[in-house]
């Protein structure tokens, strides 16, 4: 017998919500196998706050010591009140649309179908190659899956990739773009709204075209991994 510490996950899953993780993850799967280049035309993209200040991790804050030295003592410190939301699209070549949500602003139904109007104009400028034939994948909000933003989303004929709930692990944002913007920022300062917005922008900015195909073809990895965890959470 040993003690071990308990995993943290989004949500306890029913057997029901976990069939329908490897449900959708095999036919996303399966879809990939018989089309290579279907995620090619595939936007994906989510919400997420960030901070004036935001602590830096434990393995960020570690230090080089030798056997005979104290341990390092850090005061606990907790993220900033001020801080701003980031709204972000990207595909397999690199970020497609993004904005800030204003001060005062909530992401509702009627404000997350403006982001989608301004995300076609983006594609039409900047996709040309996909313009007619692009799908969206974001998560199961209410505000994503609201009937305001299915009747656009039919009107302009843009098709929507599955996703299942409480499923993070197979979000691209969720599990690439924002832990890496963040771990960027976390540990600074900022004095304004404005410079946590120019910081994020910077850090959008350096993240290489090959990581964005990288995640891509991690992503495909991730629903065997589901898969093969019978719909659990599978990451450490």
């Amino acid at each position: 017998m040993r003690k071990v510490c308990a995993k943290l996950v989004p949500k306890l899953l029913t057997e029901e919500q976990k069939a329908n993780q490897v449900l959708i993850a095999s036919e996303l799967k399966e879809r990939v196998e018989i089309e290579p280049h279907y995620l090619d035309c595939v936007i994906t993209g989510d919400e997420t706050w960030t901070f004036e200040y935001d602590p830096k991790t434990k393995r960020q804050s570690a230090e080089w010591h030798t056997s005979a030295s104290p341990k390092p003592k850090k005061a606990k410190m907790r993220k900033s009140k001020v801080k701003t939301m980031l709204i972000v699209v990207f595909d397999v070549k690199g970020v497609v649309h993004k904005e800030f949500l204003p001060q005062g602003q909530t992401v509702n139904a009627p404000y997350y179908v403006n982001v989608l109007q301004g995300l076609r104009k983006r594609v039409i400028r900047v996709r040309k190659d996909i313009t007619a034939n692009w799908r969206l994948h974001h998560d199961n909000a209410p505000r994503h899956t609201s009937l305001l933003v299915r009747e656009f989303l039919a009107k302009h004929h843009v098709v929507t990739l599955p996703q299942p709930p409480y499923s993070p692990d197979l979000v691209p944002a969720d599990f690439f773009l924002f832990p890496r913007i963040k771990t960027a920022l976390k540990g600074r300062r900022f004095e304004s709204i404005q410079a946590i917005q120019a910081a994020v922008t910077t850090a959008l900015n350096e993240v290489p075209v090959e990581a964005f195909e990288g995640v891509y073809r991690a992503w495909e990895s991730r629903w065997k991994k589901c898969v093969d965890a019978h719909g659990q959470y599978f990451e450490e």
